[in-house]
């Protein structure tokens, strides 16, 4: 037998989480998260029986990766520390995440900051002339 007829792989609490998610994600690499709810496995990971309790509820981790499961789910790779879990990387789902801490995009920080300097310096050399 492929499936269980006893494991019940879709139902009315998690249909509504199986739909198309936002085009832009509400969390980013790097960003600090916390569980909102348990994680339990749902046939992903083949070490652990199906239902298994993966990672606690108020557990904090780093978001390492992105990433979609049939183009249109979002996935994220979180990185949980100090957890006596058996996997310290779960994939989550939006609903499931909670930020601790604004995104701050790192890379724009510094365009503007290259930028104010451009002009700094240009309004010093205009004064010097």
């Amino acid at each position: 037998m492929i499936v269980d007829g006893k494991i019940k792989l879709y139902d009315n609490i998690t249909k509504n989480r199986s739909g198309r998610d936002e085009d832009k994600a509400k969390f980013h690499v790097g960003q600090k998260v916390k569980l909102k709810e348990d994680i339990v496995n749902d046939g992903t990971y083949p070490f652990a029986p199906v239902g298994s309790l993966m990672m606690k509820k108020e557990s904090i981790g780093y978001i390492t990766d992105m990433g979609d499961f049939l183009q249109v789910i979002r996935v994220y790779e979180v990185h949980f520390f100090g957890t006596d879990a058996e996997v310290d990387k779960i994939g989550c789902r939006e609903h499931e995440l909670e930020a601790m801490e604004a995104y701050i995009d790192e890379i724009e920080e510094e365009r503007r900051i290259i930028k104010e300097h451009r002009e700094r310096m240009q309004r010093e050399n205009k004064n010097q002339i």
